[in-house]
């Protein structure tokens, strides 16, 4: 499995949030509202995810093991890298 295509959209106002992304895994499949969060040891991603009825949330969608998460993670930040050199407007 390839992340063939990323999508981020910077967040302007200031918080831990830093972006929203989206990714395409072989030209086929699509996972959205993936966020990039500054958290005291850097950037990580967190998967998408929604609020159970306990309060507690849960993720839609996510790897099944930490070296596909570690993967996937390497792509998304790279590309949010880039993205932050990019002029605004683009």
């Amino acid at each position: 499995m390839q992340v063939t295509d990323v999508r981020v959209r910077k967040i302007a106002k200031e918080s831990k949030m830093k972006a929203v992304v989206s990714i395409t895994l072989d030209d086929e499949f699509v996972v959205h509202d993936i966020k990039i969060i500054e958290g005291d040891k850097g950037l990580f991603i967190a998967m998408p995810s929604k609020k159970a009825s306990d309060g507690e949330y849960r993720d839609i969608a996510h790897p099944i093991n930490s070296q596909t998460r570690e993967s996937i993670q390497k792509v998304i930040l790279e590309s949010y890298e880039r993205a932050l050199l990019e002029p605004e407007g683009e």
